[in-house]
């Protein structure tokens, strides 16, 4: 069961970072990006060794921003060609350290991607992480090197809050919600809640 969201239990940008669907076509401030990529580079990574990379586009380069665009699936692309940025994600997939499989690199870069999208919050941005992209078409389009994998994407920019560019638009009016600590809390055995 989906739980409201408690009033003020947890700070700024964390109240604040949604996943929206509607864009206004504006240009987002290389700075501010700058600051969502430092903040992401803080994460914690196995060994440190920061296994996430990042391939970028602003809207502004025209001919980058539509070869980025068509790395998504069709139903992003509908909604995302408003961003103001995109932005696709890779793993390498072994420590540099010693060559071997890393299996926690994707958990890393999930970590490096929820900085980024925090501080793309306290920015005045909003970051949508987007599992639906070509990751045949991505390995390709950039030339991936052997030992690195294509993994998601992430549009960038400033909220319409008077958008209907489409239906999903309409699912930004909606509360937002999250399940209460016993669907995802245990203690002692599975399933029993720990909190």
């Amino acid at each position: 069961m989906n739980a409201p969201l408690p009033q003020d239990s947890v700070p700024q940008p964390f109240s604040s970072r949604w996943s929206p669907y509607a864009y206004t076509p504006r240009t987002v401030e290389k700075e501010k990006i700058e600051a969502c990529f430092d903040a992401a580079r803080w994460a914690p990574s196995s060994y440190n060794e920061q296994p996430w990379r990042f391939l970028i586009a602003f809207r502004e380069q025209e001919a980058e921003f539509q070869r980025m665009l068509g790395c998504l699936n069709a139903p992003n692309q509908e909604w995302a060609k408003h961003a103001g940025v995109l932005i696709l994600t890779a793993i390498h997939t072994r420590f540099d350290r010693n060559g071997s499989a890393n299996r926690v690199a994707l958990h890393d870069l999930g970590a490096a991607a929820g900085y980024f999208a925090l501080q793309a919050a306290k920015e005045g941005l909003q970051a949508h992480q987007m599992a639906g992209v070509e990751l045949e078409k991505i390995r390709t389009t950039y030339s991936l090197p052997e030992g690195y994998q294509p993994q998601t994407a992430i549009a960038v920019g400033y909220v319409d809050t008077q958008s209907t560019h489409s239906d999903l638009a309409t699912r930004d009016q909606n509360p937002r919600t999250r399940k209460a600590f016993s669907e995802f809390v245990f203690s002692e055995t599975w399933g029993k809640a720990g909190l």
